[in-house]
């Protein structure tokens, strides 16, 4: 039976050199009132310290936490900071709050919001590697079953695979993720089993004997898996709850994580250690309580955020099922909703979320109304298999071989999260973006104006890392590169022009941006004028086509 301890004595639980296990996505998951007692512990006596920390996707806030100011008081680490208001990073970057030594060697597959360590990681005072989502999610199913470890097709030709960079984010990782295979003819990259220590997780509900329930969680995150791994290697399950409740009175099927996994729990007493998401507290349609209204979801304004996600949402049918990004890509949910379609396709959240209205930042990952939450595992076998019908997701910088970078921008770290495993099998695959980066544009009346010209150019030689290879595509995927001045198509390996915005010259605000020379289709078609006006109303006449 699990025993009930503070998070200052789960902090003491903590050896040095352990490799630690974290589960869950955004702030949904994350056990932040036993991390803070973990970095106190760490600032007080040099322990824990040089440990391992593995986690599956991004956990922290992307800066939203900024709201709260202040940041942490080093002078203070004997009175542990439990004021909300005070708060300026949450997750996993706790764990760098203090300096360097607490974590030696970092995994995730999203890096970017844990502003901490990612200033270690870039200093070189850790180790960083980066991995597909679904796969450091799925690999803790494989070590709690005993099993060598994870072979997948997934991330071949990208950054990941040991004959590109292994994974690695920073010059201090020497290693790699990954090692190619071959089996039956075919090539596999294999991502090694490791032995967890002790993981941290965090549920909604505990009962008296240390069953976990999600019940408040809008994500059903990896923590089984993350319990079973540690558990089957002889580790330490420590998991943060909101809520305790007498024994017998949690509904067996809410039960996610049962109590003969669990050895300690943690009710947690900071009123802002269970934020559900990074933007809100508690929000009951994340997590199916209640099923808001979708008129109360405020319209975009016209910009070129509102241009790119009409235009992707173009690629859209009746019946798809979508899974949308961060970034640009979630406004995609929203012009459905606008134009009156969303109930006509199924949205796919990477997080489980399957149905509603997928949010973006600063509660990407949650959904308004879903009709089904997975686990997330669950939803990258589905991911994985191919069944999606069409994902659409950011563009951070595009080369002449249709390859995209995502995850790494010079000292900018930020990892492919999902990215990767989702554009290795889905069937049509939509990149979005802006075609440059800090031009100031005009929108209306059916065209585009560039008031002010870019200085980021976003379509280059060499991407910096490759978090899609436009070499590895599968020959029946259909790849689009969406931007509010032009969409390119990559056809027999060739980036090609096939429409442009109203109001752009191709040679002028086009070509002479770009540092490669792309091919121009011989049928250059015009995008539709109505995703440059204030009001559109036309994606009905392409949507059931």
């Amino acid at each position: 039976m699990a025993k009930f301890i503070t998070a200052k004595e789960a902090a003491q639980l903590i050896p040095d050199e352990c490799t630690l296990g974290v589960a869950g996505m955004g702030l949904s998951g994350w056990p932040e009132e036993v991390a803070c007692a973990i970095r106190d512990r760490f600032a007080e006596t040099g322990h824990p310290n040089n440990i391992t920390l593995r986690q599956g996707s991004a956990l922290g806030d992307w800066g939203y936490g900024n709201q709260f100011l202040g940041g942490w008081d080093r002078s203070k680490v004997k009175n542990p900071d439990l004021d909300p208001k005070s708060r300026k990073v949450r997750g996993t970057s706790r764990f760098g709050e203090a300096g360097p030594g607490l974590v030696k060697t970092w995994y995730s597959a999203y890096v970017a919001s844990a502003y901490c360590l990612l200033d270690l990681a870039n200093k070189n005072e850790i180790e960083c590697y980066c991995l597909p989502q679904g796969v450091a999610v799925n690999l803790w199913r494989e070590i709690a079953a005993g099993r060598p470890g994870l072979m997948t097709k997934v991330g071949l030709g990208t950054f990941v695979d040991p004959r590109v960079e292994g994974g690695r984010m920073n010059a201090k990782a020497q290693g790699a993720v990954s090692e190619v295979i071959e089996f039956m003819g075919d090539e596999y990259l294999f991502y090694p089993a490791f032995k967890p220590d002790v993981c941290l997780l965090r549920g909604s509900i505990a009962d008296e004997r240390g069953n976990i329930s999600f019940d408040r969680e809008s994500i059903i995150n990896e923590g089984l898996a993350v319990a079973q791994a540690t558990k089957a290697c002889g580790g330490t399950v420590i998991v943060q709850v909101e809520y305790i409740t007498k024994e017998g009175t949690l509904p067996p099927k809410s039960v996610k994580i049962p109590g003969i996994l669990v050895d300690y729990v943690v009710q947690a007493t900071d009123p802002a250690a269970c934020w559900q998401a990074e933007g809100v507290y508690f929000e009951p349609a994340f997590s199916g309580q209640i099923r808001r209204p979708v008129d109360a979801i405020p319209r975009l304004a016209l910009d070129e955020r509102k241009v790119v996600a009409r235009r992707c949402a173009m690629e859209v049918r009746d019946g798809y099922a979508v899974n949308l990004g961060v970034g640009m890509a979630a406004d995609v949910a929203n012009i459905l909703n606008e134009e009156g379609f969303i109930d006509h396709v199924t949205t796919v959240c990477e997080s489980g979320m399957i149905g509603g209205v997928p949010q973006p930042l600063p509660n990407f990952g949650s959904a308004f109304n879903p009709e089904c939450t997975l686990a997330h595992g669950e939803i990258f076998d589905y991911l994985h298999s191919g069944a999606l019908d069409m994902t659409c997701l950011g563009l951070g910088e595009c080369d002449e071989d249709g390859n995209v970078n995502v995850s790494k921008f010079g000292p900018r770290l930020t990892g492919p999260g999902g990215f990767i495993d989702i554009t290795s099998a889905t069937s049509k695959v939509v990149f979005c973006g802006t075609f440059m980066g800090k031009a100031k544009l005009a929108f209306g009346d059916g065209k585009m104006q560039i008031l002010q010209e870019g200085t980021i150019k976003k379509f280059v030689k060499n991407v910096e890392q490759i978090s899609f290879s436009g070499k590895y595509k599968k020959p029946t995927q259909d790849v689009l590169y969406v931007t509010e001045r032009c969409v390119f198509e990559l056809i027999d390996g060739k980036m090609t022009i096939v429409e442009i915005a109203p109001g752009i010259d191709l040679e002028k605000d086009i070509l002479p941006h770009m540092d490669f020379t792309p091919a121009v289709s011989p049928n250059l078609k015009l995008m539709d004028p109505g995703i440059f006006s204030e009001t559109w109303g036309g994606l009905g006449k392409v949507f059931e086509s």
